[in-house]
């Protein structure tokens, strides 16, 4: 099952940094979305590998993810190591509905107990 949260009206409203990548905060964790052409895709912000910030890496001209500490690439579409390592993103699915851009993750929102 997925949660929806709400992450700004549009991806046009985003803070992109000029590398094509913006991070958003999403029940006390950052997010990296990343800008691939008109599609926006989105995985966890930190390498898997050393727990370097996806979002000081950059984006290739394949669509991956390059990790700034060690290189490691990773496959926007499916998270997966391209660079033969053997680790993998975290990927979320990005929505556009009427009301806004909303990202899914698998964790329900936190409900206050009276």
């Amino acid at each position: 099952m997925l949660y929806w949260y709400k992450i700004a009206e549009h991806a046009n409203a985003l803070p992109w940094q000029e590398n094509g990548i913006c991070v958003v905060q999403v029940r006390g964790k950052d997010r990296l979305l990343a800008k691939l052409g008109q599609e926006c895709k989105a995985v966890s912000a930190t390498c898997p590998h050393a727990g370097a910030s996806l979002a000081d890496g950059c984006l290739n001209a394949r669509g991956e993810i390059v990790c700034p500490l060690h290189h490691y690439r990773f496959r926007l579409q499916n998270g997966y190591n391209s660079s033969g390592e053997g680790y993998r993103l975290t990927t979320y699915i990005l929505e556009q509905k009427a009301d806004g851009l909303y990202i899914g993750l698998p964790e329900p929102p936190e409900i206050d107990i009276i």
